[in-house]
């Protein structure tokens, strides 16, 4: 019984304790981008500039929709072993360097 009264308030406390959304971790975003992506992006374009593949003219990312499914899949298939916050950070990262599309 002394559970089912503890636990509304515990649930509740903890809820507003705990920020809803954490704001994206450029400084985070940029650091993966660089160490897990920057790499592999070079070997593509064959020129050996991992950026490259943010600013070419024929870019499959049209939008921050695009962007996070492109993130998503990359982590998936390269097994990159991101958490969603992790994604959420390079999501921004490149959002903010590269693309600059409208959140």
């Amino acid at each position: 019984m002394l559970l089912t009264r503890f636990l509304p308030a515990f649930t509740l406390s903890t809820l507003l304790s705990a920020p809803a959304f954490a704001a994206p971790d450029l400084a985070n975003g940029k650091a993966i981008d660089q160490q897990k992506c920057y790499a592999c992006h070079a070997k593509k374009t064959g020129f050996g500039n991992g950026d490259m593949i943010y600013t070419r003219s024929d870019s499959k990312v049209k939008s921050v929709a695009n962007l996070k499914r492109m993130v998503a899949m990359c982590n998936t298939e390269l097994r990159l072993d991101l958490f969603p916050e992790d994604e959420a950070d390079v999501v921004a990262y490149l959002n903010k360097q590269f693309y600059k599309f409208k959140p």
